[in-house]
């Protein structure tokens, strides 16, 4: 009878080391703008960053993510919920999450909140980034050389300063080798909306641009070129298998690493209100591989351009440049502030059309 109760007594406390156990493994969350099966786009790729430190954690942390959880007021409903139900740390990976990750903060000292492409930050809030506008610059020089009717459609998503920066950017590399180099944008304000995507792809290539860039999630656009026999460019995945003769090249964005990186320091406890803006240079924006529709002396030049701006010698905002209207905004040789760049409202001269307010 002794040695029953010894077992049961054993049973009970191995029982009760598994909860505890349980309990002190960290829960963290990532929200998505979109589904997280999408084969390319946004989301997918914090899916496949997500993907890539369940991968190195393996049993150590719960990783879980929330799809389709709309910006704005909704996704604050979300977020408190994750924060009744226990989670330590949530990945808020859109720009819209902004405001509700702010009031999450403030309402939960206790949490660690990540946001993407944000700028707010507090005690147990860091922001997070990739200078995609570097990724424009190799493309703008594709672009304007490759270019037969000498304009380009761009479809955008919202105006604020990351996507009217990746716009200028393009648009300064490529007058750079074409001097009679014209933009076309459009505006959908979503960052997901296929068929607006797909319109807005066909209605530029109706108005004569043979080449397209997006900042949107969708491979719709690519889908269009490669019907329309036009060349694109993909937006934070390789979407080449939606255009295998238009893709001439793309932006990919590689969140693992930072996600891994963050993830470890709040299992260290040495997780820290930060601010991280990678690009080149660290490897979180990447490049994919040149179709080899592209002509060699053009693809050197994208290549060399490239490696510059990933060593430090080159940056895609150096002066002269003047605005819009005429207005002087930086001098020969003088380059962009990260302020200036973060905060940036207006197009270079030289790009027709309005910015949206």
């Amino acid at each position: 009878m002794r040695s029953k109760l010894l077992s049961f007594v054993a049973l009970i406390f191995a029982l009760s080391a598994l909860s505890v156990t349980a309990q002190e493994i960290p829960k963290i969350a990532f929200i998505y703008i979109s589904p997280a099966d999408d084969p390319i786009g946004w989301t997918r790729e914090h899916e496949r960053g997500r993907e890539a430190a369940a991968g190195y954690f393996g049993d150590a942390v719960q990783l879980d993510y929330f799809e389709n959880v709309t910006e704005g007021a909704d996704s604050l409903v979300k977020l408190r919920e994750l924060a009744a139900d226990g989670y330590d740390m949530v990945f808020t990976t859109s720009f819209g999450y902004m405001n509700p990750s702010i009031n999450l903060a403030f309402e939960n000292p206790g949490m660690k909140i990540e946001h993407a492409t944000g700028y707010v930050r507090a005690n147990n809030i860091s922001t997070y980034n990739i200078r995609f506008y570097e990724g424009r610059v190799s493309q703008g020089i594709i672009a304007g050389q490759m270019t037969k009717t000498n304009k380009v459609g761009y479809i955008a998503s919202f105006p604020i300063p990351e996507v009217i920066r990746g716009i200028n950017s393009a648009f300064l590399a490529a007058r750079s080798v074409n001097p009679d180099i014209e933009f076309e944008v459009v505006w959908l304000n979503s960052w997901y909306n296929p068929p607006a995507e797909e319109a807005a792809a066909r209605q530029l290539v109706a108005n004569g641009a043979d080449i397209l860039m997006q900042h949107t999630d969708t491979a719709e656009p690519m889908k269009v070129a490669e019907e329309l026999g036009i060349f694109a460019f993909g937006q934070a995945s390789d979407m080449a298998d939606y255009g295998p003769e238009a893709q001439l090249s793309a932006s990919v964005n590689n969140w693992g690493p930072y996600y891994i990186g963050r993830i470890q320091a709040l299992l260290d406890g040495t997780w820290e209100s930060a601010d991280r803006w990678g690009g080149l240079f660290d490897n979180m924006l990447e490049i994919a591989p040149f179709s080899d529709r592209i002509p060699l002396r053009i693809q050197e030049q994208a290549a060399d351009a490239i490696s510059r701006i990933r060593a430090g010698k080159l940056h895609p905002f150096t002066g002269p440049i003047r605005k819009q209207d005429g207005s002087g905004w930086l001098a020969a040789g003088e380059i962009a502030s990260d302020s200036d760049l973060l905060t940036m409202g207006f197009f270079v001269e030289g790009i027709t059309g309005i910015i949206p307010r």
